[in-house]
């Protein structure tokens, strides 16, 4: 049993909103040195693809101001950053291990165009309406509180803007998704027997994706949270899939919400 781990029980855990972000956050600060190699491993080499779609759908322009919630090791981060010329990304996450990976990837000129800083995605300083666009890879599901992280979403979002997600599904399809919980339940408890003497370290994908409201509810929490234009893009028959909605546009006083004050950005 990996000691960051002890004592903390899997389930008990994920069916407590009080208790799943101190599970999610040892867990994260335990694989961190091997998320990016297991992530390629689970998708098979396909992450990489579905992280770049998600960047392609953002559509994004060189001035914008993004935020990456749930930043992990930066891979989605690093793409976006590369499409910006004035603009800036701004990567949060709760674990401090994540962002030291994340850190240490950051090569010159990306570093004048990213900014990682620890925080609590469901909960962050930053003003009203400062980002554009607004991603997050694989984090929705691990949140405890998932209308008041689109809540948090939405007050960040300026008039206009958009927030896309990508995450593990839950397929349609009955036995498909039998087979791959179990899937993942296998494999991962494989390797984190393998590479932490604990199969419950990656065993928490299928069993948080068996309380997940899955890609349909989450696209109706984001309609109830004011989220318009929402849709949904599956890959791997839903196994995997992409969320994105749009903050509505300002009717009136629009251009100027997008002037506010932004000096917290240029700090680092």
């Amino acid at each position: 049993m990996n000691p960051r781990l002890a004592k903390l029980d899997l389930k008990e855990h994920l069916h407590h909103k009080d208790r799943k972000q101190t599970y999610v956050n040892r867990m994260f600060a335990t694989i961190a040195p091997r998320y990016d190699r297991v992530t390629v491993w689970l998708s098979f080499g396909m992450d990489r693809k579905w992280k770049r779609q998600l960047v392609e759908m953002a559509a994004i322009q060189p001035d914008f101001q993004i935020l990456d919630m749930a930043c992990g090791t930066g891979d989605i981060a690093f793409l976006m950053a590369e499409r910006l010329k004035g603009g800036r990304v701004t990567g949060v996450d709760l674990v401090p291990e994540m962002l030291a990976i994340a850190r240490s990837r950051c090569r010159a000129p990306l570093q004048e165009k990213i900014l990682f800083e620890q925080g609590d995605i469901q909960q962050l300083p930053y003003p009203d309406r400062s980002f554009e666009r607004i991603t997050v890879g694989y984090g929705v599901r691990n949140v405890p509180d998932i209308p008041r992280l689109l809540a948090e979403v939405y007050r960040l979002l300026s008039p206009g803007g958009q927030f896309l997600s990508l995450d593990f599904g839950k397929p349609d399809h009955r036995l498909y998704r039998r087979a791959y919980l179990a899937y993942l339940t296998i494999v991962g408890s494989t390797f984190g027997w393998l590479l932490h003497r604990d199969p419950d370290v990656y065993r928490y994908i299928p069993e948080s994706l068996k309380l997940y409201p899955g890609q349909r509810g989450v696209r109706d929490l984001m309609s109830a949270a004011g989220f318009v234009e929402t849709g949904i893009v599956n890959f791997l028959s839903g196994a995997i899939a992409i969320n994105y909605g749009s903050k509505p546009a300002a009717q009136d006083g629009g251009a100027e919400a997008r002037k506010e004050d932004r000096s917290w950005q240029s700090r680092g």
